[in-house]
């Protein structure tokens, strides 16, 4: 659906993970992540960076909900700068991976993770931005290419399924050869 120079950033977290497992990357120097650093807020400020330099090349943040709430007030400089950034927001209403390892290794016992987001569709409104929002599979591409085709900058709340899991996962302190879970 997006050119192959396309720059892709993310956040921390479950988006993170599925954006390198089900993402096609085609070029290099397409994905700006912070790797396992763990550090939540980081996607939104890198599209910005990656658009301000790039002005001609589509830029799409995958952020999870939690995520883009640590740098949200940057979308005044999105708007003010004209950045045409895109912002696909994968909202679960948790922190998903904290909620998941808490699911996987702790009998649920959920702490914390769980959230009451804001109507995302009117906080970039309310900075002058497109809002939009799909929360059916079926609309899920036609959401896409308009938020691709749109000219400034888009956010679009994805809302996905609360408890769903990213696999593989690396249990804390174990090798990489002990991880649970694979793909389908």
């Amino acid at each position: 659906m997006v050119p192959e120079d396309t720059i892709i950033t993310t956040e921390v977290g479950q988006n993170q993970t599925w954006t390198a497992l089900w993402y096609t990357f085609r070029k290099p120097r397409t994905l700006l992540t912070s790797g396992g650093l763990g550090t939540m807020g980081f996607g939104f400020p890198a599209a910005l960076g990656a658009q301000a330099a790039w002005p001609d090349r589509l830029v799409i943040d995958i952020a999870g909900d939690g995520s883009i709430q640590m740098n949200i007030q940057e979308l005044a400089t999105v708007v003010q700068h004209k950045l045409p950034v895109k912002v696909l927001i994968l909202n679960n209403g948790y922190l998903g991976l904290v909620r998941q390892w808490q699911e996987l290794f702790y009998k649920k016992r959920y702490s914390h993770c769980q959230m009451e987001n804001p109507d995302f569709v009117k906080v970039a409104e309310a900075y002058g931005a497109r809002g939009l929002r799909v929360t059916e599979p079926k609309d899920v591409h036609d959401a896409l290419q308009e938020m691709i085709r749109a000219d400034g900058p888009v956010f679009l709340d994805a809302v996905v399924e609360p408890e769903e899991n990213v696999f593989p996962i690396v249990p804390a302190g174990e090798a990489i050869n002990r991880m649970i879970g694979e793909l389908a």
